[in-house]
């Protein structure tokens, strides 16, 4: 069976290494992966192909409507005719959708699946074509013969927005325990090259800059922990989160966070490794589905503080801790709470967190239900696979 993905971009992102994850995973012998990113691929793009899957780029700007892009991706669909599609985020749904129905424009085309990974956004903080993308994708949702979502959150999220497809399925993320496990010698060697050693007591944000991140909620709160706790240090991974970054700097600035308890070191590839050394993971977002890198700490056996945003507190259950969102003195009390918890409590809620990965969000799990669900869809069977 031939799938063709098509994703706007293949930076390190949620989906992008969900995406990845995925096609690396399913059976080869049933499935052949093919990835197309709208603009020119990043990081996640040169690991798949690295990996022996076949990457095109539509060659498309961000945020620029591209009607060659379109008939590019429909001359694809044409020459190559995949069984089914699978689209990523809005601007590959309304894009994936278009093209197949000028590639078949009398039908007969191959199946069509959606993929949104979001359960909120202000659309304020976001182009205008983002928020026209979205509201298009709504009204069009009924035409792709499924639409998948990584949380139920999201899928309500999206049910109130007015999308009312003909099949909805919530398959959550998936991880892999052999790659994210914790490992003492890439804490100590990761801790050795920040300058660190196992005193510290390390908090951890891995996330783009984004709004729905919110970066600044994190500064805030670790401001009030690093008024408390003399060793502890606050370590910001992911695009953007770099010296370079003039918000940052400011949001730093504003938290009076002196620059020896910070560590910014914008995009790595060694995610494992560097959850590995932290204490804590911290999500702060205002917005998510089913957040990767809370399940990724979680395997590495680190305990989490999350927002109480998608399915971001049924992830952790018991095992970590969960605050409102937006909420920078709450944020604060509960990394405290980490804190005094002492190396004890806080390696007892780590095993608890990577045995609760392990037991319900294996990445082979989530890997088979997409299987069931392509395999179903292209038999033409509609019945859901819950």
């Amino acid at each position: 069976m031939k799938i063709l993905h098509v994703i706007t971009g293949l930076d390190v992102g949620g989906a992008e290494t969900t995406l990845h994850r995925l096609v690396t995973t399913m059976d080869p012998v049933r499935f052949l992966p093919r990835v197309v990113s709208l603009i020119e691929p990043g990081e996640v793009g040169r690991g798949l192909a690295r990996d022996g899957v076949r990457v095109d780029s539509l060659g498309m700007r961000r945020g620029v409507p591209s009607p060659a892009g379109l008939v590019r991706l429909a001359g694809m669909i044409r020459s190559w005719r995949p069984d089914l599609i699978q689209t990523w985020l809005y601007h590959a749904d309304l894009l994936g959708l278009t093209a197949r129905a000028l590639a078949f424009p009398l039908g007969n085309g191959p199946r069509l699946v959606w993929n949104i990974r979001c359960s909120y956004m202000d659309l304020a903080q976001y182009r205008r074509t983002t928020g026209l993308t979205l509201r298009a994708c709504a009204a069009l949702s009924r035409l792709p013969d499924a639409v998948v979502t990584n949380s139920g959150a999201a899928r309500d999220f999206h049910l109130g927005l007015g999308y009312a497809p003909k099949r909805f399925e919530v398959i959550p993320n998936g991880f892999d325990p052999a790659r994210f496990r914790p490992d003492a010698q890439a804490r100590r060697a990761v801790r050795a090259s920040l300058g660190l050693d196992d005193s510290a007591l390390v908090y951890g944000l891995a996330a783009r800059l984004d709004p729905m991140k919110d970066h600044l909620t994190f500064l805030r709160g670790a401001s009030l922990v690093a008024d408390a706790v003399p060793e502890a240090v606050f370590v910001l991974a992911g695009r953007g989160a770099d010296h370079g970054n003039a918000a940052l700097a400011g949001w730093l600035a504003e938290a009076g966070l002196a620059p020896e308890r910070v560590r910014l070191l914008g995009e790595r590839a060694d995610m494992e490794r560097l959850m590995a050394a932290m204490d804590v993971l911290v999500s702060s977002s205002v917005g998510e589905s089913f957040p990767n890198v809370v399940g990724e700490a979680m395997a590495c056996g680190v305990p989490c503080v999350v927002t109480d945003v998608g399915d971001s507190a049924s992830l952790v259950a018991s095992t970590g801790l969960v605050v409102p969102p937006a909420d920078a003195p709450a944020l604060g009390r509960a990394m405290l709470d980490m804190a005094g918890l002492g190396p004890t409590g806080r390696a007892a809620l780590g095993q608890a967190a990577r045995s609760r990965v392990m037991a319900g969000f294996s990445l082979a799990s989530a890997s088979q239900r997409y299987e069931a669900l392509y395999s179903s869809l292209c038999r033409g069977n509609n019945t859901s696979i819950e």
